[in-house]
């Protein structure tokens, strides 16, 4: 006979299947278990500082991690997101003609709106392109950054803004880092993020690539002990 599963892993559970059905065009099934791991890591480590996520659109990814935080007993950790709310900009010379300038374009109230639904803390939402709000706006120790900014400029600004303040032992995924050498079935539509860590951080890059069963194209930065 099989025990019931406790009410936060049926909540988990539930959150997850109707995140895939209803905003499926921002998280999927390596996506949302990725970041699950990486936020429990948290809590076994006890690493310290607040949860970013950079270009959030329409809050579901943020509302996983919130989800998840208050899962494992860091319901007091907080979630920052920052987005333009005006969609992806320009796109740069190391960017594909992929996206209209403006795509992705969502609302703040689309975010509280969303937590509201499922009754979880909102996030602290910072509106603007993150050159105006990541320098004076992001918090002074980082636990965790989800990088998710999709062109060249926006990733650099990310990585400069981020590494700086990330806490020792603490991790920084970056979305849609494509590096086919490590992981062939990786989606490659958005070069100009892998270009963008490679200037950062020059080589050997020190971001891990996590696989998943798809095509999940995603590096991990994980702090130095001894910052």
């Amino acid at each position: 006979m099989h025990s019931r599963p406790s009410s936060t892993a049926l909540d988990l559970a539930e959150l997850q299947d109707w995140l895939l059905e209803h905003h499926g065009d921002t998280v999927d099934t390596d996506r949302l278990p990725a970041i699950r791991t990486e936020l429990e890591h948290l809590a076994t480590r006890a690493v310290p500082g607040t949860i970013v996520e950079l270009g959030c659109y329409q809050g579901a990814m943020a509302l996983w991690m919130r989800a998840v935080l208050d899962a494992t007993g860091q319901g007091q950790r907080p979630v920052h997101v920052y987005d333009s709310f005006q969609g992806l900009p320009e796109r740069g010379e190391r960017d594909p003609d992929l996206f209209e300038t403006g795509y992705l374009r969502a609302e703040p109230e689309q975010v509280l709106a969303l937590h509201d639904r499922w009754g979880r803390t909102p996030p602290v939402i910072h509106p603007g392109w993150f050159v105006d709000t990541l320098p004076s706006q992001l918090p002074e120790q980082i636990a965790f950054a989800y990088l998710d900014g999709d062109y060249y400029d926006s990733i650099h600004t990310c990585l400069t803004a981020c590494v700086p303040r990330m806490a020792p032992d603490g991790t920084l995924i970056v979305d849609d880092y494509a590096d086919l050498e490590a992981n062939p079935k990786a989606w490659n539509g958005l070069p100009g993020v892998k270009a963008a860590c490679e200037d950062y951080f020059h080589t050997p890059s020190p971001l891990q690539v996590i696989t998943g069963g798809g095509d999940l194209a995603f590096g991990r930065y994980t702090a130095p002990l001894g910052r």
